[in-house]
């Protein structure tokens, strides 16, 4: 999308940034996460209860980390206990959270950071540009950066970047950078303070954090002096379930309120006992992932040939539903630079054949990683993806773990993963550069990387938009992904629930329980 408010992308004029003509609108909200159009129940929403959420898998390496969220519990806690100095709305709009407003001088080298006055942590510390710049320290340590900051430690000028005062912080880098406020708007670039601790976590979201035991169940309790409007339910709890069927019979059972990634298939049982579905327009996708640089997939002709094989169309039909559009082994459909003229791909049996008698792949047998805690998806994507290679003479064995997210994670040859929409920069950033953080197909090609850092510090749109589109043509032409399509988000809530609004951003409208409300 291109229509974000307070937002250009001409850096013609001193200002690149500046939202806080829309602050006030924020607060307005019902908390920092607002959105229009509620999809679960009208009326007027009453206080008071307890709501528990049923978080699609999760396990023992859960954490309450919040700038290393991996899972969908991970990401559902940090959304509640912390917030960014930016935030992505549910029409996935840039907003003001944290910060009053964000300027650039006319170089885009140079930005200042105000702080919205009278925020406070849990703790009742007042958040200090200190702790914003602690934060974007932590994430961005060029030794060791995390989700949100590989792009950052790399762009980021430590020595000149300074604290003004107590709500001023003058962020300095040393090259420009465009897109910078899509880096500081995501969820794991919570705003923490400088003596945070995750096993004691302290955040400004919210809920504050209560009680945390990995792989099972966390909870937290309504903050009363939210800067925004404070949550209506009194407490929140997370429940981790690494199989669908317990969940969906949570649901049902009524011993949970919502479930994010409903299965597609039981939305109609859902609804005839009583619960609802929340559908979302998103541009998330659950890839087949090939490492480039490990056995057979190091030969590009073996990964073109496996986007050959899938049968896109009969993915979104069968494991989707119908609840998806067409994927073209590229993500970021919301960006204005995707790359929407690119040649469809489409199953061809013979090509992909002929593609892996020239690589000496002739009955090439091969293991797929997947697993419940990625999303029901997976398991029937990869076992359709089996059924669809069988053409091509590929024996393909899927092999579902307990826990997908283990330590093997980021090492599998060939496996499947899930990510929640993006825009094209920061989305490579984190998966497709050498310094991402989850580059899980290893994907290391030096004019790709040359491309998108080229095209991060150019300030006219046009061009960078041509730059984009210019190294998507190299991941779609050598790239590790297989995206088959790009899904609908599919939630559950029971008919006790009222105030969830659908997103194009994150599950269960952001995962902004804030809003919700039983009956």
């Amino acid at each position: 999308m291109n229509n974000r408010p307070g937002l250009t992308r001409e850096l013609s004029r001193r200002q690149l940034l500046k939202y806080s003509g829309m602050a006030g609108a924020a607060i307005a909200g019902s908390s920092f996460l607002s959105a229009c159009g509620d999809d679960s129940g009208g009326g007027t929403q009453s206080a008071g209860g307890t709501l528990i959420h049923g978080a699609t898998g999760g396990g023992p390496q859960d954490t309450l980390d919040a700038h290393q969220p991996v899972t969908n519990p991970d990401i559902a806690r940090v959304c509640n206990l912390y917030e960014p100095l930016l935030f992505w709305n549910n029409d996935y709009e840039i907003e003001p959270a944290l910060a009053e407003s964000i300027e650039a001088d006319s170089e885009g080298t140079t930005w200042t950071i105000k702080l919205r006055p009278g925020v406070t942590f849990h703790n009742g510390k007042s958040v200090t540009a200190e702790d914003a710049w602690f934060s974007i320290s932590r994430v961005a340590d060029p030794d060791a950066p995390l989700s949100a900051g590989g792009q950052l430690s790399q762009i980021i000028d430590f020595e000149s970047t300074k604290v003004v005062d107590e709500q001023t912080l003058q962020l300095v880098l040393n090259t420009p950078y465009a897109v910078l406020d899509m880096l500081l708007a995501e969820y794991t670039l919570g705003i923490v303070p400088t003596d945070y601790d995750p096993a004691n976590p302290v955040g400004t979201g919210p809920f504050a954090y209560s009680s945390f035991t990995p792989g099972s169940t966390s909870t937290f309790t309504k903050y009363a002096d939210y800067w925004g409007n404070a949550a209506l339910v009194d407490e929140l709890i997370i429940q981790d379930f690494p199989d669908d069927n317990a969940k969906v019979n949570a649901l049902q059972a009524g011993q949970v309120h919502t479930v994010d990634n409903l299965p597609y298939n039981l939305i109609p049982t859902i609804e005839a006992a009583g619960g609802g579905a929340l559908v979302s327009d998103t541009g998330a996708w659950v890839p087949f992932t090939m490492r480039v640089d490990q056995d057979a997939f190091a030969d590009n002709r073996v990964r073109q040939a496996f986007r050959l094989i899938v049968d896109r169309n009969q993915m979104i039909e069968q494991t989707l539903s119908g609840y998806g559009q067409l994927g073209n082994d590229m993500y970021a459909p919301f960006d204005p630079a995707y790359a929407s003229d690119f040649p469809q791909r489409e199953q061809d049996i013979e090509q992909a054949m002929s593609l892996l008698r020239e690589a000496g792949q002739e009955g090439l047998q091969v293991e797929l990683f997947t697993g419940d805690d990625i999303g029901s998806v997976a398991p029937a994507s990869a076992n359709l993806f089996a059924e669809q290679a069988k053409a091509a003479g590929v024996d393909v064995r899927v092999t579902k773990k307990p826990t997908f997210y283990d330590d093997e994670y980021l090492n599998y040859t060939f496996a499947q993963d899930f990510w929640n929409t993006r825009n094209y920069i920061p989305q490579a950033a984190v998966c497709a550069l050498p310094t991402g953080t989850y580059n899980e197909t290893h994907f290391d090609n030096d004019s790709f990387t040359d491309l998108i850092n080229t095209a991060a510090s150019t300030l006219d749109e046009e061009k960078r938009n041509t730059l984009l589109q210019d190294a998507q043509q190299i991941e779609y032409d050598e790239g590790g992904y297989i995206i088959w399509g790009f899904r609908q988000q599919v939630d559950g809530y029971s008919a006790a629930v009222q105030g969830l609004e659908p997103s194009r951003y994150l599950p269960l409208g952001s995962y902004n329980f804030s809003k919700l409300s039983l009956e």
